[in-house]
């Protein structure tokens, strides 16, 4: 009987094993929630302060330049809390945050990631401000369910709810503000929370 035992604790033992290595465990519940309400500050920031609300798809705006530099902001700094409590939860685990696993899942997310960023650059040079919103939603959707792969299924879920999100908000173009900041803000603390109580209790 302590033989059987032995050989299934050993089993578990060897499918964690093949499990860190090929997928990436160190996303944090804490970064996501971080993340969300970053991106509802930026939202509020944007709409309150900056008086953005992008009614139609060929939107003019006038201080166009505060919006990027709110927006990069809000990116960076989403970046930076996110890098961080990856990496303060692989610490804990002994582990590294930049491996083999996570650099395949960053190079998986950067195709949509970079495709999207170019095209909205261009849409924004055209005028086409409306369609920020929605685009950015479904870029990066694209992006989490291919960085599903690499790492725990949920993410791919949360990747289909943004892209969903997006299209949607394609059918809602004045309510653009409000879709980004239920994809970026909402759904980012919802998955953070979930994943607090999920896996990191």
């Amino acid at each position: 009987m302590k033989e059987q035992q032995d050989y299934i604790q050993d089993i578990a033992e060897i499918r964690s094993m093949m499990e860190r290595s090929s997928k990436f465990l160190s996303l944090s519940g804490w970064a996501g929630i971080s993340a969300g309400l970053i991106a509802l500050g930026g939202a509020a920031v944007a709409h309150f302060g900056l008086r953005f609300t992008p009614n139609e798809i060929a939107y003019s705006f006038d201080d166009l330049n505060s919006l990027m530099l709110l927006a990069v902001g809000v990116l960076v700094l989403a970046l930076v809390c996110a890098l961080l409590d990856s990496r303060r939860k692989a610490q804990k685990r002994n582990e590294s945050a930049w491996n083999v696993t996570s650099k395949r899942m960053l190079a998986s997310m950067a195709v949509p990631l970079f495709t999207g960023g170019l095209l909205i650059v261009m849409l924004i040079s055209y005028g086409l401000i409306g369609l920020i919103a929605p685009l950015t939603l479904i870029f990066y959707g694209l992006a989490l369910y291919n960085a599903g792969f690499f790492t725990i299924r949920e993410v791919r879920l949360m990747g289909f709810v943004q892209m969903l999100l997006g299209l949607l908000n394609l059918g809602f173009i004045e309510t653009g503000l409000l879709f980004w900041a239920i994809g970026f803000g909402g759904i980012h603390i919802l998955y953070g929370v979930y994943m607090h109580f999920r896996y990191e209790r």
